[in-house]
Order: structure tokens, then C-alpha cells, then sequence
């Protein structure tokens, strides 16, 4: 498999080398070609530096000039993939690299393939705090109450997209913060698209830069809009 990897960064001078560290020998043993698309939200601190120490030829960098937001990072991200197949994944990696052995395996029936926690056969190594859990399961009841029946986890990190549905969906997506992922999934369902939801083993973050009650409101917001602008997808 040619694969692009598609990673949003932001402030992240403290764990993306690491981060790459793992990422590149993998791809390395497992993909025949590959490239990795940092995509840097108007980062403050050091995180383009610590990305061109690795001095890696399979790394380009695509720098948003001021925060734009992580929806916007990540459709910029997919719409300048150039492999067939593209992986989005958190710079934290929280969901590990290896698990996209378990979304390779769907790829031959499903264009869309998603990491999820809510699975059986998931593994959460170590979980969020009980409100933050509670706050999720709000937003999936109502994620799914407005056009996304049967998908358990919109938000995990973690999803595998051909070229060609992945330009289908995000040149229609318009959403700039972390209510992507829910308007990317509702427009490859409206599109024809079937999605696999897969369970990986995931690791809540303490680093986290999501503010639970503020982003649950925003998101309920946002997902009200998106409903409305694409009632006729």
C-alpha cells in the first residue's frame, strides 16, 4: 500500500519527535511508499524545528499561517494527500500506530474506515475523566439523532480514507474545529460511502488541548449548522 499519513499539530514541540519516531520506522517496514504531512496550526513553540531535526525526505510540512483550527488542518491535509490511501492520525498517537494493521484489513470492501473505543474488542489503556466520558456520550446520542445511526465513535483520532473519498468528502466540508470529524463521516454516508467502524486499543492524553464543556457546547453548535447547510447531501 502507498500511504500519505495526515498529522494536525499544534504547540507540539514536546512529543512529536517522538511521535515520528515511531511513525517512520513503521511505515518504513510496512507501506512500499509513503509520505507524512505535518500540518502546523500556527504553532507557537518549537514543533516545526523539532520536525526538521529528523531531517526525513518522507516529511512535508504545510504551514497554516495562523490557527485555522483542526478541521481546517486536516482538510488541508486529505486535499494535498497524493497516495491512494490516507491516514489521519493525532500527534499525540494516542490510538498507536500499529493499529492500522486492523483499518488495512478493511480496505479491500470499505473506502472509509474508522478507529473506535466504543467497540467490543476495543482496548482503553488508560480512560478519560467520568465527565469527560459522559460528555461524550451526549454528543454521540445526538451526532446519531441527527443523521449518523450506528456509528459509535465519530471522534477517535484515528481513520483511513482513499484518495478518492477523501476528495469527495472534504471538498464539500466546511467545518473548522473539532466537529469535523462528524460532518466528514455524515457527508461520506450521504455520498454512498459505507463506513467501517473498527475497535484499536486507544490512550486518553493528559496533554489533551480540548476543553470538554466548552468544545461539547461548540460542537453541539456546529453540528446543528452542518445539519442544516447539507440538509439536501
Amino acid at each position: 500500500m502507498n500511504l500519505s499519513v495526515v498529522i494536525p499539530c499544534y504547540n507540539e514541540e514536546r512529543r512529536i519527535q517522538a511521535t515520528l519516531e515511531k511513525v517512520i520506522p513503521y511505515l518504513e517496514k510496512n507501506t512500499k511508499q509513503f509520505e507524512i504531512l505535518i500540518i502546523d496550526d500556527g504553532s507557537t513553540d518549537k514543533t516545526i524545528e523539532k520536525v526538521q531535526q529528523l531531517h526525513n525526505a518522507n516529511i512535508k510540512i504545510l504551514r497554516n499561517e495562523q490557527n485555522k483550527g483542526k478541521g481546517y488542518s486536516i482538510r488541508r491535509g486529505m486535499l494535498e494527500s497524493k497516495h491512494s490511501w490516507i491516514l489521519f492520525s493525532d500527534a499525540d498517537l494516542s490510538t498507536p500506530i500499529e493499529e492500522f494493521e486492523k483499518l488495512k484489513e478493511q480496505q479491500a470492501t470499505y473506502k472509509v474506515i474508522i478507529g473506535s473505543r466504543a467497540l467490543r474488542g476495543s482496548l482503553i489503556v488508560e480512560r478519560q475523566p467520568l465527565y469527560r466520558v459522559l460528555l461524550g456520550k451526549t454528543c454521540n446520542k445526538m451526532v446519531q439523532a441527527l443523521g449518523l445511526w450506528g456509528i459509535k465513535d465519530t471522534q477517535c483520532g484515528f481513520k483511513l480514507i482513499s484518495k478518492k473519498a477523501a476528495q469527495d468528502i472534504f471538498k464539500r466540508q466546511y467545518l473548522n474545529g473539532f466537529s469535523f470529524d462528524v460532518e466528514a463521516l455524515f457527508l461520506a454516508s450521504r455520498l454512498g460511502y459505507d463506513i467501517k467502524e473498527v475497535p484499536v486499543v486507544w490512550k486518553n492524553s493528559r496533554e489533551s488541548k480540548v476543553n470538554p464543556l466548552k468544545d461539547s457546547l461548540k460542537m453541539f453548535k456546529d453540528i446543528l449548522e452542518m445539519r442544516w447547510k447539507h440538509r439536501k447531501a
